[in-house]
């Protein structure tokens, strides 16, 4: 209906993962995965619903940042080897979202 385009990324995530790419270019690209925890979300738990998910140039820069206005690290950066760096942070109101840094190299 939109035109988006999904690939499958299970690969990288170790888990059922469909990336969702909008456009071409700077565009509101995400993913699609499934409930690990059922049907409600638990807090503390896994993410239930939807995770914005911001593409950035240099991540530990961007997390230094996120801390210092007071945000917290909900999971801890990590490679998806091949394609990029990802991690997920609590915002001051808890609300989950994640920072994706694309490098070919991280492993």
């Amino acid at each position: 209906m939109f035109g988006w385009t999904t690939e499958d990324w299970s690969g990288f995530a170790g888990m059922p993962y469909l990336g969702v790419t909008t456009g071409t270019g700077p565009g509101i690209d995400g993913a699609i995965l499934g409930r690990p925890g059922g049907e409600n979300a638990e807090m503390g738990g896994p993410v239930m619903g939807a995770t914005l998910t911001m593409g950035v140039a240099d991540f530990d820069e961007v997390a230094e940042k996120i801390t210092a206005a007071g945000g917290t690290v909900a999971l801890p950066k990590y490679a998806l080897p091949g394609m990029a760096w990802q991690g997920y942070f609590h915002d001051t109101e808890n609300n989950v979202f994640g920072v994706h840094q694309p490098d070919p190299e991280a492993k």
